[in-house]
């Protein structure tokens, strides 16, 4: 990707923090520049002059709060040099790659180191939510075990246990497949699963393969694992929760806005779905799937990766779903 001796730029946007020695390293093949716009109008600003050259972008998840999101109207700004964007996040819908796609520029995403880490949050999520152990815990902490009585957890209500559960996940990924295989061990009497497509019995892994209705009406905890786009945007919708067993487990680990969250109080409180945020049944965690020193170390590292690979070869590594045969 070089033209006579000149490397290419590559422009960093929000700050890589644990993987500064592999930015180090690809200065050998890359001249390396640190953004410094802090909003997006100096960003727009900054790429017609000081960055109207740049061939490559790697940009952080928190630098939305710099340059907002990578959308249509951003891209019409980007230099012609620009050949490549790349995400450090598995969910990339802070990027519209239709427009950069119109463009030429190929974009990147972060799959495997996100997969464990966020996986080991799903199990979490779902054990806390089956066993009632948050509420459990908050009796504790009010000093209300074991002063009160007569009861092992003091009031908690009483929780279900894996042992006859039919688990459905949305979205059989990497990180779906990952929850699976951490999910196999507890006994749960069946996994299954939607996906855009089937996949190889290589990959199901026992896992059964049913329409998206069908995973409504046999699971008792339902997982959701699925990018947010226009199409996923409120996929559960209240006619979606309708279709699910009463007392359903429903853990998001995606984007909230594929959940419509109107009507989840009611729901809740119904008895619908058996586990918001203001309610005592409801285990919430903040953006903390990928919330430790190894995952993000990993997912720096594997940006540097994709760059340094489009340098190489002209082709990003882990190019996003929509752009897959295109460049």
């Amino acid at each position: 990707m070089t033209t006579g001796t000149s490397k290419p730029k590559v422009l960093l946007v929000g700050e890589f923090i644990y993987s500064k020695q592999k930015w180090s390293e690809l200065e050998e093949i890359a001249e390396v520049i640190q953004s410094e716009s802090t909003t997006r109008e100096q960003f727009i600003q900054d790429l017609k002059t000081k960055y109207n050259d740049i061939t490559c972008i790697a940009r952080t998840f928190y630098s939305i709060n710099e340059t907002g999101r990578f959308d249509a109207d951003l891209a019409q700004h980007m230099p012609k040099t620009l050949k490549s964007v790349s995400h450090c996040g598995a969910g990339y819908d802070q990027v519209d790659v239709e427009p950069f796609t119109r463009l030429g520029v190929q974009v990147s995403n972060v799959t495997e180191p996100v997969e464990r880490p966020t996986a080991d949050v799903a199990v979490f999520l779902v054990l806390a939510c089956m066993r009632n152990f948050l509420q459990g815990r908050q009796i504790l902490m009010n000093g209300e075990w074991p002063s009160n009585g007569d009861k092992e957890a003091a009031g908690a209500p009483l929780g279900h246990t894996p042992q006859g559960k039919v688990v459905g996940i949305l979205g059989m990924g990497g990180i779906g497949r990952a929850i699976r295989d951490r999910l196999k061990p507890f006994g749960f009497d069946g996994i299954v699963y939607y996906n855009r497509k089937q996949l190889s019995p290589e990959l199901e892994k026992g896992a059964e393969y049913v329409t998206m209705d069908e995973l409504f009406k046999q699971s008792d905890v339902i997982i959701i694992g699925v990018p947010l786009n226009a199409k996923t945007r409120h996929l559960i919708d209240k006619e979606a929760i309708q279709k699910m067993k009463d007392g359903v487990v429903l853990v998001n680990i995606a984007r909230g806005a594929i959940i419509d969250e109107k009507h989840l109080p009611e729901l809740i409180k119904s008895g619908k779905i058996g586990a918001f945020v203001n309610l005592p049944n409801v285990v919430a965690l903040p953006h903390m799937g990928t919330h430790s020193v190894e995952a993000l170390t990993n997912m720096e590292e594997w940006v540097v990766c994709n760059v340094e690979t489009f340098i190489k070869t002209g082709k990003l590594k882990t190019i996003v779903p929509e752009q897959q045969g295109i460049f």
